[in-house]
């Protein structure tokens, strides 16, 4: 693999033209009957790659939606491994997987519950549906949105208002203390050292539901904690931005691929909640598609030229 990567190295991440012909000027060659060509899709490591994206591959989706319901905490941390596979497809896993993996902490019986079942049902049911994600473009900026609670830390990564990734995982034991504050700003670093192969050198516009977190370059007064957090973060060029509600909802519907039916949502709840996310529904009758167009990015750089606009007048 090294001996390949150093063949192909000016092409690695953009494109590799006439392979065949410098295999041979290297004197490597590729066996015939494993070579395919023209592919429009391609399996690779329980993945599917086409150009819309990255999906899962539906016949490893299959062996889990095949499993029964866990008996001991064996069957359990091999389940939770197995959908754990497919982590960046779904948003607030860690969240989702909470009743089943508190049954895998020491000294603690095993009993299956209501909440532990749900739990497995709506893994399977997440994995069923997961999103196509885009590719990403490692000489474009990045966006990510972030959110704590104190049932764990979320985060989606996004660019060109499509989800390249999400990551979340459950709270520590030390960390269920930690202040609101202190939960939000460990979000952020979690975001960083999650996707840091695709932050390095690259702008990021990080989004977050705690507004105070925005101004934390300027506190004076900082614990030790936030300290080491805040030097962590200067590997990073990236800006925090207030952003209310929780935007991981918008990046969900963002990845989202529309059905071939025509629904028209009649719940006024439903149109209200649509209405808030600052999005529009388009109907396409020719084609049967009810798709969501995402206005969220465009409000985001609107207020931003606002802002700019007042500081020229200050």
């Amino acid at each position: 693999m090294n001996l390949m990567n150093k063949v192909f190295m000016d092409g690695l991440d953009k494109y590799v033209v006439t392979v065949l012909e410098r295999l041979r000027s290297h004197k490597l060659y590729a066996k015939f009957s494993k070579c395919e060509f023209w592919l429009e899709k391609i399996a690779f490591l329980g993945h599917i790659i086409t150009a819309e994206g990255v999906s899962i591959d539906p016949e490893k989706v299959q062996d889990v939606m095949e499993r029964q319901q866990p008996i001991n905490v064996s069957e359990i941390r091999n389940f939770i491994g197995l959908a754990g596979y497919y982590l960046r497809f779904i948003e607030g896993f860690a969240k989702i997987a909470r009743p089943m993996s508190s049954l895998l902490q020491k000294d603690k019986k095993f009993e299956w519950t209501e909440a532990c079942e749900r739990s497995f049902q709506k893994l399977k049911a997440k994995l069923t549906t997961a999103p196509v994600l885009a590719l990403p473009n490692i000489h474009r900026d990045f966006v990510i949105y972030c959110d704590a609670s104190r049932q764990g830390l979320g985060c989606v990564l996004m660019q060109d208002n499509k989800v390249i990734a999400y990551a979340s995982r459950q709270l520590r034991t030390h960390e269920r203390n930690y202040p609101t504050h202190d939960l939000e700003l460990a979000v952020v670093v979690h975001a960083l050292k999650t996707w840091r192969h695709y932050l390095i050198g690259n702008r990021c516009e990080l989004y977050t539901d705690h507004k105070s977190l925005k101004y934390v370059f300027t506190q004076p007064d900082l614990n030790l904690r936030q300290r080491r957090w805040l030097e962590l973060t200067k590997d990073y060029d990236f800006d925090i931005h207030y952003h209310p509600g929780k935007a991981n909802v918008v990046a969900d519907a963002l990845s989202r691929k529309a059905y071939s039916k025509e629904l028209i949502p009649t719940n006024e709840q439903l149109k209200q909640e649509i209405a808030e996310l600052n999005m529009h529904i388009l109907h396409e009758p020719r084609e049967k598609v009810l798709t969501l167009r995402p206005t969220l990015v465009e409000q985001i750089k609107k207020d931003q030229a606002t802002d700019k606009e007042a500081q020229k007048v200050i």
